[in-house]
């Protein structure tokens, strides 16, 4: 549920930004949402049948130079096994909430906000903060506490800073949980290059495991994206424990990827990638490697319809991960008609939310619609 202090510190944040606005300027309030339901089959859960909706209602406040956006995330969730068992789980709970302040080429946002960031597309060493599923026709992922600024310069190079507190949730990648009451730390430097960028980024936390205090982790990323005809990506990271934790004191990635779209029909565009994967007690050694390559494809037959295929294949499991959705929209729907074969057991660790729901063999319904409307504020007030 949405906690009483939280609700005091957005209060306070939309406080401010009414304070610096300027008066007599244009403002207005942004109310949309995206409300969604869902239906399927799975085997790889011993209540098969699932069904659900979430509702994610947004408000934001404009005005020259600040911004507010309060989300909720509202949502239930049945499984059933038919005539013997079924389990049912809804909440609501605080989806964004957060205040930004802009100028010409910088800015500060703070609050619950979705922080991500690199150059990869399906497997992605550089998902520290969000847990976006690239299968997931939503790309739902929950917010993280804390605050992020950037400034960009005159070529598009930027800086990011930021500062995480609260935030106990574990992500993908993570061994351990985060500390929630440590702050974490970090930055990126992006710089624009020939026919692309690159990027340095580095991220401090307080990892919590089992049987051990707080342990200091650091992580360092470089990433890179270019189009040279093909556009190609690489995304390579090392996380570092402060402890000897055995082959759990550092854990390297480095994920290659390419992806074009061919002059077939309406145009196939096509992606992969590649990840090398070790845990290990000596820094970069990568002496006990996992191999993932990923690919998708996505084909649009028209203005409304669409068919999107994603594999993964796990080298050291054999396991094969396949995934086709085609979508239909209309003016504010959309239509979902998705189909995969998994295995039973996932072995990779980077499908975020969607882990269970995709577990398994099966197929799934989902139907979206999405609103919005806008109000002057100065109209409203009058």
């Amino acid at each position: 549920m949405i906690k009483l202090k939280y609700i005091k510190n957005l209060a306070a944040l939309f406080a401010i930004l009414l304070l610096v606005c300027e008066k007599g300027s244009s403002q207005q309030i942004i109310f949309k949402g995206q409300l969604s339901g869902w239906a399927g089959y799975y085997t790889g859960a011993t209540l098969p049948l699932l069904a659900g909706g979430r509702y994610l209602p947004q408000v934001n406040y404009e005005n020259k130079g600040a911004e507010f956006e309060v989300a909720a995330n509202i949502f239930g969730n049945s499984s059933i096994k038919p005539f013997t068992e079924s389990l049912w789980e809804g909440d609501i709970k605080l989806y964004r909430g957060w205040a930004k302040l802009t100028s010409k080429r910088a800015e500060l946002r703070v609050g619950l906000q979705k922080i991500n960031f690199g150059s990869a597309t399906l497997l992605r060493p550089l998902m520290w903060f969000d847990r976006v599923d690239p299968r997931d026709p939503l790309q739902f992922t929950e917010g993280v506490w804390g605050a992020l600024g950037r400034y960009y310069f005159r070529d598009n190079s930027n800086i990011w800073l930021w500062a995480l507190y609260g935030n106990k949730d574990s992500r993908p990648w993570e061994i351990g949980l985060t500390s929630q009451w440590r702050p974490e730390f970090g930055g990126r430097v992006q710089i624009a290059i020939p026919r692309g960028e690159a990027a340095i980024s580095f991220h401090r936390r307080e990892a919590m495991l089992t049987g051990f205090a707080g342990i200091a982790e650091n992580r360092y990323a470089f990433d890179i994206k270019m189009d040279l005809t093909v556009g190609i990506s690489l995304e390579a990271t090392w996380i570092n424990k402060r402890a000897d934790l055995g082959i759990l004191t550092n854990q390297e990635m480095v994920c290659a990827g390419t992806d074009y779209t061919f002059g077939l029909g309406n145009g196939l565009n096509i992606i992969a990638e590649h990840l090398i994967f070790s845990s290990d007690r000596e820094p970069l050694s990568f002496s006990n490697t996992m191999n993932l390559t990923a690919l998708s494809g996505n084909y649009p037959f028209g203005m409304f319809d669409s068919i999107n295929y994603i594999l993964y294949y796990d080298w050291k499991n054999g396991g094969v991960y396949n995934f086709v959705n085609w979508r239909h929209t209309f003016t504010k729907f959309s239509l979902n008609l998705m189909g995969y074969i998994n295995p039973t057991e996932s072995h990779i660790p980077l499908t975020g939310n969607s882990l269970n729901r995709y577990s398994g063999s099966g197929f799934q319904i989902m139907l979206v619609y999405n609103h919005q409307s806008k109000k002057m504020l100065n109209k409203i007030l009058r």
